[in-house]
């Protein structure tokens, strides 16, 4: 049996930061290396990564001939795994398609579809055994259907063993967050221990937060050749007991990595010492949720930081030489003065990266409902769902306007020559030009939101 994991390019309207960061498809690669010991013989398994392919979709499935694809993605790649699962029963009518990933575990219903015949919505690395099993064995879409309804709840604990990277082998030098580049990715937990009203990450384990053991961590951190790690935790930042022992258990080891992970400006201000041991075994950088210096925002997010939490934050990661990837949620009613005093603070904060995202209340979070009433996209325009796009109204500005101050804002704080200056220094010639020309292409899409006005 010739079974196909694809992960599919993003839909060209989509403002995506696959420009800046390409990172491997590690839910995929679990899937290689957890299959069935009882069907391992029976099948041939291949991941395809249409973001670095250069092959046509079509062509691929022509050439490869599958009995079985399963796709992943996002809320953004929601259209097209239905267009991509469409197509390959038109070539193929006996091919049998899946669909997982955290999108399909929140809202699966989204995926519906006479193209694709299991939605993964639990457990998906056992769900995707399961179906396997079952095709082997001659069963009917029924029967695994009924045999996926009943795996149980969601698991709050992870046993698998480690993913599958050389699966990606053909890929992997490519892969790469920003200047950390080839870049890793490891998961050591699952779920947030917050509550922020904005966020999907507590959706997505039904609100369970639990994590790996740490020797287990360590087991998997050895046998990656990359030096540059993106822990891809939703919070690595929270339990100091456990990075405490993160810290020894590298020491011990002799672990030399690089590491970026997420991070609360809370904790960091209450944890300046373990911030600098972490230093000391290989932290470079952390990606911070500012979010806003305005104290209503804060609250509306259930952020439970302040803007002074967030002052202190920056300053300790400079000091520290620890870069920040800051992040900040624009909410609608920004007017040309909360702009200006933004692009201020974080400029004179001497912030120089920065990610501003027009609030998107995302199907499945808590904010969805309230402001479902205010949307200007279709809930089923997926490609949209970017977290770039402005989905909801400005209030005190056009579309085009809003755009176009996000766009203004970006450069005056990113761009600046002391900052360009001080990344040639840190990272090269190379790796800002390769930046730059990701960022260019960003611009462009923006630059088309605020020509056409919407």
């Amino acid at each position: 049996m010739k079974i196909l994991l694809i992960r599919p390019k993003p839909h060209k309207e989509t403002i995506g930061l696959q420009h800046v960061m390409i990172c491997e498809p590690l839910e995929l690669e679990y899937l290689v290396s957890n299959i069935y010991e009882d069907i391992k013989d029976d099948i041939q398994i291949k991941i395809i990564d249409l973001i670095l392919e250069k092959r046509e979709y079509i062509e691929i499935i022509k050439e490869e001939k599958p009995d079985f694809i399963l796709y992943t993605g996002y809320i953004t790649h929601v259209g097209i795994i239905k267009e991509l699962s469409k197509k390959s029963k038109e070539i193929f009518p006996y091919v049998k398609t899946g669909v997982g990933g955290i999108h399909a575990e929140v809202l699966p219903k989204d995926f519906s579809s006479p193209f694709i015949d299991f939605i993964y919505s639990k457990n998906g690395i056992d769900g995707f055994n399961i179906t396997i099993q079952g095709l082997i064995k001659g069963k009917s879409d029924e029967y695994i259907r009924e045999k996926l309804s009943n795996i149980g709840i969601k698991k709050d604990y992870f046993t698998y063993k480690h993913p599958h990277r050389d699966s990606v082998s053909n890929y992997r030098k490519k892969y790469y967050y920003m200047f950390h580049n080839p870049c890793a990715l490891i998961k050591t937990s699952f779920g947030c221990p917050y509550n922020c009203s904005f966020c999907f990450c507590k959706e997505i384990t039904d609100k369970k937060y639990f994590v790996r053991e740490i020797q287990d961590v360590m087991d998997e951190l050895e046998g990656i050749h990359e030096e540059e790690i993106y822990i891809v935790d939703d919070d690595f930042l929270y339990d100091e007991a456990r990075l405490k022992a993160f810290i020894n258990e590298i020491r011990i080891r002799d672990i030399n990595k690089k590491f970026l992970v997420y991070g609360r400006a809370d904790f960091i201000v209450s944890n300046v010492e373990l911030l600098r041991e972490l230093k000391s075994i290989g932290l470079q950088s952390v990606i911070v949720g500012i979010e806003s210096l305005r104290s209503k925002d804060l609250k509306e997010y259930n952020k439970k930081t302040t803007k002074n939490i967030n002052e202190v934050c920056i300053k300790i990661l400079k000091k520290l030489d620890i870069e920040l990837y800051a992040t900040l949620i624009i909410p609608l009613d920004f007017n040309l003065k909360d702009f200006k005093d933004m692009t201020n603070w974080l400029r004179n904060m001497n912030v120089r990266f920065v990610n501003l995202q027009p609030l998107t209340p995302l199907p499945g979070t808590k904010i969805f409902d309230k402001y479902s009433s205010e949307l200007i996209v279709k809930r089923e325009d997926y490609y949209l769902w970017d977290m770039a796009h402005v989905v909801l109204r400005p209030r005190y500005m056009s579309i085009r306007k809003f755009y176009l101050e996000l766009l203004i804002a970006y450069y005056k704080i990113v761009m600046r020559p002391k900052h360009m200056m001080a990344l040639i220094k840190k990272y090269g010639i190379k790796a800002n030009f390769k930046m730059l020309i990701g960022s260019s292409f960003v611009s462009f899409q923006y630059i088309k939101k605020i020509v056409r006005g919407y």
